[in-house]
């Protein structure tokens, strides 16, 4: 939901949450139009100064809130190749999503979005993009823990607000991970490789806490320092299919020798991607479809989302220069 706010800015709510169902299958940063380009939406100074409001809900007081969100921005800190930094204002009655001129984060009870842990929004400047205001939320209507190890039954509010910071900071969902059906119906996560995966563990689970490689990469590419520049490199090319490009493919480079993996998508008609942050040497290179995704968690243009291809790896391996690009990476995919 977008509406405009007043001279040159815009309120952008966005509902970019972890969430209980669907299933996609590297990380989208959050763009705006200017002057007909999409330009990612990012912080143009730090720290971030936010609020925590000072109301707890059963088994979180707001002490315990201001911990666990604390916890969960000093993990982004951590990065080594990303420069980014926050800074705790203080408690206030004030709750998110108003028009306060703050950055609130808190509980809010929401109950109609039975499927909507937490969400953020952004108050945005039209004309450069920077990120001015972002309010974080998290869904009262669901039970909640701070436990160190977790709590059976309960969310775990760090790897919750680990996921939403992200957001606050600029990233999109990462598409890195996979689900399978429960039978009580929804989808239960199998494995993530990425903490901006839009699809919660299930209440008692801690794995969210913990960054991962297509994370720190995509962090690291909105707020580089001069080492991540230096020290990492690029693929670029095209998806395409019966000669004409792809839109909305989800490619993952895979680095053989960790394990790594790193996603983008091809975000323009002609099938282009880029997937940026990569450590030198060989790459694994696969394209997929979003075909059993809520590809509304990645794009808001849904229906321009190509779907239909089968997962395609590219026929060689490529290799990654330290601080540069390999390009004319082209991946041709077959109809289903």
């Amino acid at each position: 939901m977008i509406r405009r706010g007043p001279s040159g800015l815009v309120a952008v709510a966005l509902m970019l949450a972890v969430t209980l169902g669907a299933r996609p299958q590297g990380y989208l940063k959050l763009g705006y139009r200017v002057d007909g380009k999409n330009v990612a939406m990012k912080w143009g100074r730090l720290p971030v100064r936010y609020f925590i409001t000072d109301r707890g809900v059963p088994g979180v007081t707001s002490n315990q809130l201001q911990t666990a969100v604390g916890r969960a921005f000093d993990t982004w800190h951590g990065v080594s190749t990303a420069e980014v930094s926050s800074s705790f204002v203080g408690f206030t009655l004030a709750n998110p999503f108003e028009d306060d001129n703050m950055s609130v984060i808190g509980f809010r009870d929401r109950p109609e979005l039975d499927r909507v842990l937490g969400a953020t929004t952004f108050l945005v400047d039209s004309v450069t993009a920077e990120i001015l205001e972002a309010d974080i939320f998290f869904n009262s209507a669901f039970p909640w823990s701070v436990a160190s190890g977790g709590e059976t039954n309960r969310y775990d509010l760090e790897s919750v607000a680990l996921h939403e910071i992200g957001h606050l900071y600029g990233l999109g969902h990462s598409a890195i991970g996979e689900t399978e059906v429960r039978p009580t119906g929804g989808r239960r996560v199998v494995a993530s490789e990425a903490v901006m995966f839009p699809i919660a563990f299930l209440p008692g689970n801690i794995e969210g806490r913990t960054l991962k490689s297509d994370d720190t990469a995509g962090i690291s590419d909105l707020y580089p320092t001069t080492t991540f520049t230096r020290r990492t490199g690029s693929i670029s090319g095209r998806v395409t299919k019966n000669g004409k490009g792809v839109y909305g493919a989800h490619l993952v480079a895979m680095n053989p020798a960790t394990g790594a993996l790193v996603g983008g998508f091809s975000l323009s008609e002609d099938g282009t991607f880029v997937i940026g942050g990569l450590d030198p040497g060989p790459h694994v290179v696969r394209a997929e479809p979003l075909d059993d995704a809520d590809i509304e968690s990645f794009f808001q243009d849904a229906k321009k989302v190509d779907i239909d291809f089968k997962v395609t790896f590219f026929d060689r391996l490529s290799i990654v220069p330290r601080g540069g690009a390999t390009s004319q990476v082209e991946v041709p995919v077959k109809p289903k």
